[in-house]
């Protein structure tokens, strides 16, 4: 392999633009190339036989050899006009070259690359130390909580206060502010929590907690339970206690309203607070917290070893070649100054990195360190020749009853325009819900497949655990396997009704069908992919619940992917209320139609995604107060009003409500494809080194970019089909239906390459690879308190 494919595959995708820019110089080296052998093969034309004869001797006789002791460049060491950017190096040519010209400009670029190399090292470098400090200094007001926590439990237990440590607790409008500040600096990050903030003080001595707690409430402010400043041994600290979801929340709320209850008539708190205990549970969240934290610095660390070791080896290569093309040598005196330059020299980053791995261990691996290194350093699953062999078997599988079920279904015409009605209203439904729900499975593959050789850090945008995340085999595998079994299973149920089975015998086999992937969906144990299973639930939880959850990307990104489905939902619904209801004992599809509190809900699932999408930019907006969320929940309440209009034209099919669905689908489009092109791809820069495009591109070909425009065009104007009501002559309309649904999922897969694009982009502009976690005790000036 190439060092220059070797190079893009282990470098950090974040800091892409801090490495060494390896292919720029090559491309200046190959300049060099072509101008010394044009000259080269000029002067061989014009040689004599005696200079031939001299230059060839000369190789082998004692001038070279005094000719290599001469210098050929000089590389000159210049102090920074700033501390923070370090010395400066600038290389003097005392030779000439075959073209000086080239050369100068070759040894201008490497200088630029080398001190551009320092510079950044330097800054990552002192942002790694200063957070290094942070949490050690975190770790010692930890361990001397937990102290404390065992100190009261040794004295013996009490009524109320077994394993608790108690404090004065005041609200703190700065804290609220900072809570805030640092959670808009946390964007798209899962420890981008809510505050809930508690205040100590020592009353009782270096010995013990002190006893009394004083608390100060704002009414009307709820985000006062995110404010708190601690008095600790003699320290003002601020206690972060993340509240993430509706139960945290509830539970933190009542514990205070309780606490302050019960202490109202405790002498002990004084006649202006109430009592407050911060419990052994709170500690055990803090040391998580902190354990994260701890998890991301080493792995920053390990990005920058990475960042030094790469360059140090890009410089090495480059001036290897540069010799071999020049005859010069430059690799000694050069690399003398790459290795006595500030990146390759500090050992800073190294002895924390030491220091890091010490402290985790005795901490949170206890003193194990294979237990501790499974954290610090978490191996990817191996991908297995099984599953390979697997898809392609199933792959198999799925055409061939496919293709079976295809003339199954044109032999007995179900889906021709005189179609077997129970057939297509009880049947078909649970075809179309599986075939749309794995058709976005199965490109969510092509997404990860796609990513991968982009270059694209979907896992740490995700925040996706390696060890436990799918790779695209894993999602192929489930893909093909289940695909598989619905059209097999379908193929058999088809089969039976050709043959002239009633539908009172066979109609349970596609209820069965659903049962059987629901209970996969929920099955305890730990097979098929649980981790998976179980995230993706907890996913729609948050979703459901989104006003209470914090948002996250992964959130939002699922609860798109759902504005895409309502087709898949609506069949969901149908088909849930026909096997609960019994409707498949008696053959009576219609009757969850029948039913009006059936057809309240169907018209609410169109809504509801929306609705969902809308709340979580609501959520966002509250947690981190940029404008744009509310912009941006502006598109999803015009998609409601757009599928609202839609609703009402289907119950009354007049010009009027024809007219308002045009205008309402008309500007909802517009809005939507605004948003997807200038903020979700962040396309569209008119002041853009790509015309219409932006600055960086991950695709070479351009072209791609303003195809996938005029695609995305398109599939969103599938809603003209409610208009014009185009149907195939020889298919059910359902078909038709379906056929769209699926576009407006592709449209989706499409979407989310462009998506996850844009944001890592977004990433490496910060230059932010690893996470930020934020961290549980924080100290207070004295003024602030």
């Amino acid at each position: 392999m190439k060092f220059s494919k070797q190079f893009e595959g282990q470098l950090v995708p974040e800091w892409k633009e801090a490495f060494v820019d390896y292919k720029q110089l090559k491309k200046d080296l190959k300049k060099i190339h072509l101008l010394s052998n044009h000259n080269t093969s000029n002067e061989q034309q014009k040689s004599s036989f005696p200079n031939t004869f001299f230059q060839s001797l000369r190789k082998y006789t004692f001038l070279q050899h005094k000719q290599g002791e001469n210098r050929v460049i000089r590389v000159h060491r210049k102090l920074a006009v700033s501390a923070s950017k370090g010395d400066l190096y600038e290389t003097e040519l005392l030779e000439q070259f075959a073209d000086t010209d080239a050369a100068i400009e070759f040894f201008a670029r490497l200088d630029l690359q080398l001190n551009k190399v320092n510079q950044f090292f330097r800054m990552k470098e002192k942002e790694f130390l200063e957070r290094g400090d942070l949490l050690k200094n975190q770790m010692e007001i930890l361990m001397e909580l937990k102290t404390a926590v065992k100190q009261k439990q040794a004295k013996g237990p009490s009524s109320q206060e077994d394993d608790s440590i108690s404090g004065t607790i005041l609200c703190d409008e700065e804290s609220i502010k900072e809570s805030a500040d640092e959670e808009q600096g946390l964007e798209n990050s899962t420890d981008d929590l809510d505050n809930h903030q508690v205040e100590f003080s020592d009353s009782l001595g270096s010995d013990e907690l002190g006893k009394s707690i004083t608390m100060k409430k704002e009414e009307g402010k709820l985000r006062s339970l995110s404010g708190r400043v601690i008095n600790f041994r003699g320290k003002s600290l601020r206690i972060h206690i993340p509240l993430t979801n509706p139960t945290s929340t509830f539970s933190a709320i009542s514990y205070l309203l309780w606490d302050d209850l019960v202490n109202q008539s405790s002498k002990k708190c004084g006649t202006e607070g109430s009592c407050l205990h911060v419990s052994k549970k709170k500690l055990l969240h803090a040391e998580k917290m902190i354990r994260g934290a701890f998890i991301e610095l080493y792995k920053g660390l390990g990005y920058l070893k990475t960042y030094r070791n790469l360059n140090m080896l890009a410089f090495v290569k480059i001036l290897k070649k540069f010799d071999k093309v020049t005859n010069k040598q430059v690799l000694p005196i050069y690399l003398k100054v790459v290795e006595s330059s500030y990146f390759n020299s500090s050992d800073k980053a190294l002895k924390l990195a030491d220091e890091v791995e010490e402290l985790f261990v005795k901490h949170f691996g206890g003193d194990d360190r294979r237990k501790a290194m499974k954290y610090l350093k978490p191996t990817q699953r191996k991908e297995s020749h099984c599953v390979t062999f697997s898809i392609g078997l199933f792959t198999g599988c799925f055409l061939a009853l496919l293709v079976g079920y295809v003339i199954m279904a044109h032999i007995t015409g179900m889906y021709g325009p005189r179609s077997d009605a129970m057939y297509m209203e009880t049947v078909y439904p649970v075809l179309s819900m599986f075939s749309l729900l794995f058709l976005h499975f199965f490109l969510y593959g092509c997404n990860i497949v796609m990513w991968r050789k982009t270059r694209i850090n979907y896992s740490f945008i995700f925040e996706l655990s390696l060890t436990k995340e799918l790779k695209c085999s894993d999602v192929f595998f489930i893909c093909t396997t289940s695909m598989a079994a619905v059209i097999g299973i379908l193929f058999v149920h088809l089969s039976l009704v050709a043959k002239g089975y009633s539908y009172a015998h066979v109609q349970a086999i596609p209820g069965l069908l659903f049962l059987g992937f629901f209970l996969v969906l929920v099955c305890p144990f730990n097979i098929i992919y649980k981790s998976s299973r179980y995230r993706f639930l907890s996913i729609i939880r948050n979703i459901i619940l989104s006003p209470l959850y914090k948002v996250v990307m992964l959130d939002f990104f699922m609860a798109d992917q759902l504005c895409s489905q309502v087709p898949m939902l609506r069949d969901l619904e149908y088909m849930a209320c026909y096997y609960a209801t019994g409707s498949y004992k008696t053959q009576d599809y219609r009757y969850c139609m029948r039913t009006t509190y059936y057809r309240d809900l169907a018209y609410a699932v169109s809504f509801l995604p929306y609705y969902w999408r809308a709340m979580q930019c609501a959520r966002r907006w509250f947690d981190e107060g940029h404008k744009s969320h509310l912009v941006n929940l502006g598109k999803y309440v015009s998609a409601m009003l757009a599928a609202g209009a839609k609703v009402a034209y289907e119950k009354e099919k007049s010009t009027g409500w024809l007219c308002l669905v045009v205008v309402v689908s008309s500007g909802a489009t517009l809005y939507q494809l605004y948003w997807d092109f200038v903020k979700d791809w962040g396309l569209l820069q008119l002041n853009s080194k790509n015309p219409w495009l932006r600055d960086e591109l991950m695709l070479r070909r351009k072209s791609i970019y303003f195809f996938s425009m005029g695609l995305n065009l398109l599939l969103r104007l599938a809603w003209l089909q409610t208009v014009f009501h185009y149907n195939f002559e020889k298919v059910d309309y359902r078909v038709t239906m379906l056929f769209l649904a699926a576009l407006e999922v592709v449209r989706r897969g499409h979407w989310n390459f462009y998506r996850l694009e844009n944001e890592h982009l977004n990433n490496a502009g910060k230059y932010r690879a690893v996470k930020t976690v934020p961290l549980p005790f924080h100290e207070v000036d004295d003024e602030q308190e």
